[in-house]
């Protein structure tokens, strides 16, 4: 097993006033050779939108962008016919670039900040037909088990958000002093695993809030929290 730390605080970081956003890989200003991608995993920006703020519409294309809030309200509007679409923190939203979108994404709230996760994963083929979809997942059904969020159109998973890439998007909330085994899919794909929340150990690696972790090269791994945690686990093509 190979292993990448990424340690929250040396995270790429920018403050725009109305926007606050940390980097895990080179994204706009920030820039590092080391932290291109993890395999097809592209972007992974932690956010911090003021209320009533937020990104103007803008075009993206082939790429695989997920969306999710932890708190607050996240607005929608795109070219696809989309007005405005509510996105709340137990809701994932997936949107399918493709040939090419347009899209503008808001705080909804005139009060409170919105805090959300945003990655883009490399797509398996390009010039795919753009196509937008959002999902539920209650929190009760990660309670100390996998809760699958986003896997690939190919997968048997019905009750999960598609994209076109091999990859799995993930959440477990742990409570204290337990221990969760991860298999992935196979040793060619790698699992970026975000702590959200909590304090946990991989392979005597210790990660408090925030910290990151690659695993790769591996068929399984172990998971062990010193306090409740909250992960997201990213598994993608390396």
């Amino acid at each position: 097993m190979k292993k990448i730390i990424h340690r929250a605080a040396a995270r790429g970081s920018a403050n725009h006033g109305w926007l606050q956003a940390n980097h895990s890989f080179s994204f706009a200003n920030f820039y590092d050779t080391n932290r291109l991608q993890f395999g097809a995993l592209r972007v992974l920006n932690d956010d911090l939108i003021a209320p009533n703020m937020g990104f103007g519409t803008h075009p993206h294309d082939n790429m695989e962008i997920i969306t999710i809030p932890l708190k607050g309200v996240l607005k929608h509007k795109d070219n696809m016919a989309n007005e405005w679409i509510p996105v709340l923190p137990e809701e994932v939203q997936v949107m399918s670039a493709g040939t090419g979108v347009q899209h503008s994404e808001i705080n909804g709230s005139s009060k409170e900040h919105l805090s959300l996760f945003q990655i883009w994963i490399i797509p398996e083929k390009n010039g795919v037909v753009p196509r937008y979809d959002q999902k539920e997942f209650k929190i009760i059904e990660r309670e100390n088990k996998l809760q699958i969020l986003v896997s690939s159109f190919h997968s048997d998973d019905k009750n999960s958000l598609k994209i076109h890439q091999d990859a799995q998007v993930s959440r477990i909330d742990l409570d204290e002093n337990k221990s969760f085994e991860y298999q992935l899919k196979s040793k060619n794909h790698g699992v970026y695993i975000m702590n959200i929340s909590g304090d946990f150990e991989i392979d005597t690696t210790k990660l408090t809030t925030r910290d990151a972790v690659g695993i790769y090269e591996a068929e399984s791994f172990h998971i062990t929290t010193a306090s409740s945690s909250e992960l997201l686990l990213i598994e993608v093509p390396m």
